[in-house]
């Protein structure tokens, strides 16, 4: 963020105190800009998971069927993976601070209108606008760390960044849960989407003051929307993510084959297109030397891995214990959370551990996701509750996805230069969450198929699923603890 501090300039004589009072005033509208920021992906995040719970009794009071209730729940990932790139170009053509506000404003009134809709096709319509509304927000949120914080403080902010990833994740089935479970006023299921618009409100209000309307250097740094190369990676996203999202509900027919073919075209001829374009002295969508960076290609593909396995395993687990088990949402969402809470400390301190670990941690956090997710298939797999020890299972969980993920974004973002922060933004949050979808889509039909072939369901068989599904992840979670050896630049 840049300010501008009075008598600088040549020949000037500085006052005797602006100097020392300007600094902690500027270090507390960052503070401020850092907490605003995140509470909208706090929000945000919260959305994904929190409709879940929800959606049995939207079923039933809305009389929607099967379809609906997909689209419901899937709308909301479908427009927000399919306009993420778009939503970070926005934010560096017309400032960071004003489009965050904008998507914040977006995804308030649609949140609203969900909650007042009165039948599935009004939810389903206002939940692919409240996904829209994500998309355009929440990449400014790494734009604006990156053009903010430098140094330790940029560290610190990522490793905030990344808990409140962790925390939405569960926090969004406890709070789902107890919102449904209330009743609030009658209201049933409406309530998931009506608690945003108050938090939405009051963030609006405080993001007028502290979040800057447009970079000072904003008008130089301006480039096209590229609207050739918008409209080929948004057709290709939506082949991707529509048969992630819908075929597995589906016994994936031939249509989501088809369209996952198509989309791995459409991304090469993008990335033909984007190559030429920058030959050709354009703008293309990701700046080239930001996919040049040291280390991008690796942590974009270690990013998709532990993403994958963060999603697959909390989706699989959630079908065991909600559907083998018999646990309520509430109490599923309870068990998660010592997953949520050590990669959240880990996500915040992992910087001021010994310097001679930090090397080492991402391929240890893999290693040891590996473990653990191998640890709760095991110890569920008699088909009771697993005891005291699935606890520690869990949080080892959480550590090692947390060492995968929060050092790999940091040093990631760390040699971007700021004028691309929008380009590194864009890519990242897209890889994130397509990687999210992607675990959930493979490891999910992994776990009902085997569920499936078992025969009768109960907790048995569905523990027995569940044990294939962790083996699986751990083989994911190995290939990321490898993959410094093959794809790390030299």
């Amino acid at each position: 963020m840049t300010t501008t501090t009075p008598g600088t300039g040549p020949g000037s004589v500085p006052a005797p105190r602006p100097a020392p009072s300007k600094a902690p005033a500027t270090d507390n509208r960052s503070r401020q800009l850092l907490a605003l920021v995140l509470a909208a992906q706090f929000m945000a995040l919260l959305d994904v998971f929190i409709v879940n719970v929800a959606a049995p009794t939207i079923g039933t009071e809305l009389h929607a069927s099967g379809s609906d209730l997909q689209l419901v729940v899937a709308g909301y990932a479908i427009t927000y993976s399919v306009l993420l790139i778009t939503g970070a170009r926005l934010g560096d053509r017309l400032g960071h601070g004003r489009v965050h506000l904008a998507g914040l404003a977006l995804f308030t009134a649609a949140s609203l209108a969900c909650g007042l809709a009165q039948g599935a096709t009004e939810l389903i319509v206002f939940r692919l606008v409240q996904g829209a509304g994500s998309a355009v927000m929440i990449p400014q949120v790494l734009s604006l760390i990156q053009r903010t914080f430098t140094g330790e403080a940029r560290a610190r902010a990522l490793g905030a960044y990344s808990a409140v990833i962790a925390v939405g994740a569960a926090a969004g089935q406890v709070v789902g849960g107890l919102l449904v479970s209330a009743d609030l006023f009658g209201t049933s299921w409406r309530p998931v989407f009506l608690v945003n618009v108050p938090v939405g409100l009051a963030l609006l209000a405080l993001g007028s003051r502290v979040l800057p309307a447009r970079d000072a250097a904003a008008p130089e740094r301006a480039r096209g929307l590229d609207l050739p190369g918008l409209l080929l990676l948004g057709a290709a996203v939506s082949l991707f993510t529509v048969p992630l999202v819908l075929g597995q509900e589906q016994d994936w027919p031939l249509w989501s084959w088809l369209s996952l073919a198509c989309a791995a075209v459409l991304f090469a001829l993008f990335s033909r297109y984007e190559s030429g374009l920058a030959r050709r002295g354009g703008a293309p969508l990701i700046a080239p030397r930001v996919l040049r960076q040291p280390g991008m290609g690796l942590a974009v593909f270690r990013i998709l891995a532990v993403m994958a396995v963060n999603g697959g395993f909390l989706f699989a687990l959630t079908l065991h214990v909600q559907g083998g088990l018999g646990y309520s949402a509430l109490r599923a969402g309870l068990g998660f959370a010592p997953t949520a809470v050590v990669f959240g400390v880990v996500g915040l301190t992992w910087r001021s551990w010994p310097a001679s670990w930090q090397r080492l941690l991402t391929p240890a956090g893999f290693v040891l996701t590996a473990l653990s997710v191998i640890g709760v298939g095991l110890l569920l797999k008699g088909g009771d509750g697993g005891g005291a020890a699935l606890y520690v299972a869990y949080a080892g969980v959480g550590v090692g996805i947390a060492l995968g993920f929060s050092p790999t974004l940091t040093r990631a973002l760390a040699t971007v230069r700021p004028e691309d922060a929008a380009d590194a933004s864009g890519l990242l949050a897209t890889v994130a969450q397509l990687g999210q979808l992607t675990g959930v889509a493979a490891f999910g039909t992994l776990f009902l198929n085997r569920l499936e072939s078992l025969g009768a369901p109960g907790a048995y068989t569905s523990a027995e699923a569940l044990l294939a599904c962790m083996f699986a992840l751990a083989g994911t979670a190995a290939v990321g603890a490898v993959s410094g050896l093959v794809l790390r630049r030299r």
